[in-house]
């Protein structure tokens, strides 16, 4: 039997273990759970405001005035006094990248080498040092997330040499498009000064032509495919470390997720959490090769359920924003000549991968950043829908970074869903590349909002940290943590914000009709917060507290500030 049947059969009887049906109770059953002297913003244009809310069995019964509200209390109603804090729906990361949280000196563990975790390259090199004493001769040394426009440069193989020289060395950039590795790394995979850069990626040279150690886009897997294996997590080393970092979730009012591009193997651990612990509604995107596995899956059990849903495919055509590998019609700032490195993939091949997607029924995602990037996919969705007409097929680009009117009036007429970024606050300064001609037109959240384009809140974590507020602040302000504006013209209302992050979201997955707004009949999923993000100063959005956060009604989070 095929392995994909296998797959197919396990994900199909988790997902029926998971699933359970709401009978509509009478008006006059007593709630389980009430949230009185509220301020809540519930997402919902018929009922922008409330004071109150009730809920039974996992969803809103009643959202109104405390008078309204108060009748369904009963004996066995546990009741939460608001005393005036702010509830909002929780919120929807629409596309994110989860892993599993283990200690950096774990055989497991990667070494943090982000701003918040070094300040230099000394200091990474340190920290990386402490690694290498503690891993096998011969074995990687892995550390993640470094930002080039932080430490002040890229590392290169120099730097990564003074790790180790008995190690194969690799750290990650922020974008998660390119990486530094060290000379044995480099060795092992045999690059050289005749080595040719692979199609799609690029190896960055000294002035004599040596390959220095950054590796772009696909040069990267030249080097790690080579190397030794990585250990590996057990199942319940794997389904432990995620549920530390659905807590970390949680603490920032996180109550959905979209997998942005993941396995059949990831799905099936994902259906033995959601079995286990309930903490975080789970919709998966799986990688474009496995497009037979997921038809199968979803002729046998459907899309899944609220807690963990299926029917998304995740595929790339371009690279990155903030790595600067991304294509454009014009050069980068500074740099004659270059305009990013081709997608690559051909616009026939495009089409016909978007086409195979389309005609499954299934949803596609697709990564792109550049503008002549996002033409060629917007021309593979313009080409499949003329193919096979399809109302509502939400197919979504994600990021979309670099647009313009035109575009955006594409974008606009086909239906397609946005995701963009909004990380100036870490990333501001990645765009300088891009020269301040471009800034109106980049992360158009702005302009893609008041044409009604949806546009679906996300951090694309952890190449921005998953912290809804700060991320709200980025699209209210466009300032960066050095204070400097970026495109202006893309800032919105924060109650548009909050929106994209909870209404848009679930747009996005096709989940508007159970969740997104704090409406009765939906997932009774919803965040306290310590002040109004209406009222205190933009540049503090980021600083309100996320005092507690419920699913499905159930408290997975509460701050120590909040009194039971």
């Amino acid at each position: 039997m095929p392995h994909h049947s296998v797959t197919a059969r396990f994900v199909a009887a988790c997902l029926a273990v998971l699933s359970f049906s709401v009978a509509t109770s009478a008006s006059d059953v007593p709630a389980d759970l009430v949230v009185l002297d509220a301020v809540v913003l519930t997402m919902d244009a018929e009922t922008p405001e409330a004071e109150a809310l009730a809920v039974r069995d996992g969803r809103f019964v009643a959202v109104g005035s405390g008078e309204a509200v108060r009748p369904l209390i009963g004996p066995k109603t546990k009741v939460l006094h608001a005393h005036g804090k702010v509830l909002v729906p929780g919120f929807n990361d629409a596309h994110i990248h989860p892993s599993p949280m283990f200690d950096e000196l774990s055989p497991l563990g990667k070494v943090p080498c982000g701003p918040n975790d070094v300040g230099s390259i000394d200091e990474l090199v340190a920290r990386m040092q402490k690694k290498a004493a503690v891993t096998p001769a011969g074995k990687w040394v892995r550390g993640s997330r470094y930002e080039d426009t932080k430490l002040g440069r890229y590392l290169t193989r120099d730097d990564l040499d003074r790790v180790s020289t008995s190690h194969p060395v690799y750290v990650s950039h922020s974008s998660g498009h390119l990486s530094s590795v060290n000379s044995l790394a480099l060795d092992q995979a045999g690059i050289t000064d005749q080595t040719p850069d692979p199609r799609g990626g690029a190896f960055d040279r000294d002035d004599d032509g040596r390959p220095n150690g950054v590796c772009r886009e696909s040069a990267q897997s030249k080097v790690l495919g080579a190397g030794p294996s990585t250990p590996s997590p057990s199942k319940s080393e794997w389904i432990e470390g995620i549920q530390r970092r659905f807590r970390e979730y949680s603490k920032c009012g996180i109550t959905s997720i979209q997998h942005a591009g993941t396995s059949p193997t990831t799905l099936r651990k994902y259906a033995l959490l959601q079995a286990q612990e309930q903490r975080v509604r789970i919709s998966v995107m799986l990688r474009r090769k496995y497009l037979d596995e997921l038809e199968q899956m979803v002729a046998e059990s459907g899309r899944g359920n609220e807690w963990l849903r299926i029917g998304a495919i995740k595929t790339y055509h371009g690279n990155s924003l903030s790595g600067r590998t991304c294509w454009l019609y014009e050069p980068y700032d500074g740099r004659p000549g270059y305009y990013g490195i081709p997608p690559a993939a051909s616009q026939e091949t495009l089409n016909r991968r978007v086409l195979e997607i389309h005609s499954a029924g299934m949803q596609a995602c697709i990564h792109s950043n550049g503008d002549r990037e996002i033409d060629m996919v917007l021309n593979a969705y313009e080409a499949a829908l003329e193919a096979e007409p399809r109302a509502n097929h939400r197919h979504r680009i994600e990021h979309a970074s670099i647009c313009n009117q035109e575009i955006l009036d594409r974008v606009k007429r086909l239906g397609v869903v946005l995701a963009p970024h909004s990380y100036v606050w870490e990333h501001g300064d990645k765009m300088e590349a891009y020269g301040p001609q471009r800034w109106p037109w980049m992360h158009a959240n702005g302009t893609a909002m008041r044409m009604e384009i949806p546009v679906a809140g996300n951090s694309d974590s952890p190449v921005s940290a998953a912290v809804p507020l700060l991320r709200i602040q980025s699209m209210v302000t466009r300032t960066s943590k050095e204070g400097k504006v970026y495109g202006r013209e893309q800032r919105v209302p924060v109650e548009q914000a909050i929106y994209a992050w909870t209404m848009g979201s679930a747009y996005a997955s096709f989940e508007e009709d159970i969740k997104g707004s704090l409406t009765v009949g939906k997932l009774a999923d919803f965040v306290m917060l310590s002040d109004d993000p209406r009222t205190v100063a933009p540049e503090t959005i980021k600083d309100i507290e996320v005092e507690l956060t419920a699913v499905g009604g159930e408290v997975v989070y509460r701050s120590a500030s909040l009194a039971d």
